[in-house]
């Protein structure tokens, strides 16, 4: 085996016991937000696009959404293949002689890894797939955090973030800690997952391999502690379901005519319940 085929593997083997780590993670956010999802079917409030108050929704649909979000990280997440990798130092496992796919596929089994169909030195499919998951799942973390961050800005008020987060100056203060500690772990995981773009030359890279080291094991963490922010986040959310009535503009409606928010929600229920019905299925 070459120096290359020990990393790659050794990576494989890390990435499957914190992949377990960050999918309870997901896990749990996305329990949140199936009870905010549940609880909020009928709270409304306004939609806003571009910042700006559009049409009428609930609360619900919006925490389903998150929802949706946290599901599809998660099946991405959890369908990457982890591959083992031997190659040798040229991609062509010479020194095993004619026994050398017997051995490929029993290391392969003795470590319950993918086996390669051939040595993935330079192609980096099996971890670019990877680093996308992590980046995915970061995203949908971050998401909700930003949501959570301009609902829970004091001239909106429609939620409160779980205590803590006082100011070391602004004792009125109580800021979004863990939606900002969130946001910044995501931010990290973006700009990490860029380090696995690119190509690598011929059999063996030199720099582009070696600049993944660090950035997989830092995107694992990253990542991680983006959906366990965001877990706290959502599992300690206060929703002011009045505050969110209160606050929809009479011109919400303005494309339906003279009528009610609450009659205009197209089919928002229907969603929550899609939606809910998913996380049953993945997560129970």
């Amino acid at each position: 085996a070459t120096s290359q085929d020990i990393l790659d593997t050794a990576a494989m083997l890390v990435t499957r016991s914190a992949r377990a780590l960050i999918v309870r993670e997901l896990d749990g956010a996305a329990r949140g937000c199936a009870r905010l999802a549940e609880e909020h079917r009928a709270t409304v409030m306004a939609a806003r696009t571009l910042l700006q108050q559009a049409v009428p929704t609930t609360f619900g649909l919006k925490a389903a959404v998150w929802l949706v979000g946290l599901l599809h990280a998660r099946r991405t997440l959890v369908g990457v293949k982890l591959h083992a990798q031997l190659g040798g130092a040229g991609g062509t496992l010479s020194v095993f002689g004619d026994r050398a796919l017997e051995v490929l596929q029993a290391y392969a089994r003795e470590l319950d890894l993918v086996e390669p169909v051939v040595p993935w030195h330079t192609i980096r499919g099996p971890v670019r797939e990877l680093a996308a998951a992590l980046d995915i799942a970061a995203g949908a973390a971050a998401k909700i955090a930003l949501d959570v961050e301009l609902l829970a800005q004091d001239e909106v008020g429609e939620v409160r973030v779980p205590a803590g987060g006082v100011s070391s100056t602004m004792p009125h203060k109580r800021n979004p800690i863990a939606a900002v500690r969130a946001r910044a772990c995501a931010r990290h995981a973006h700009a990490l997952a860029a380090t696995f773009t690119g190509e690598h030359e011929h059999e063996r890279a030199a720099g582009a391999w070696h600049a993944e080291w660090q950035a997989l094991g830092e995107l694992l963490g990253t990542t991680g502690g983006a959906l366990a922010a965001t877990r706290e986040l959502v599992e300690g959310l206060q929703v002011d379901a009045a505050r969110m009535r209160a606050n929809v503009r009479p011109e919400t409606t303005s494309e339906a005519g003279d009528i009610a928010p609450e009659d205009y929600l197209g089919v928002a229920d229907a969603f929550v319940d899609r939606a809910l019905g998913w996380f049953r299925e993945d997560v129970g």
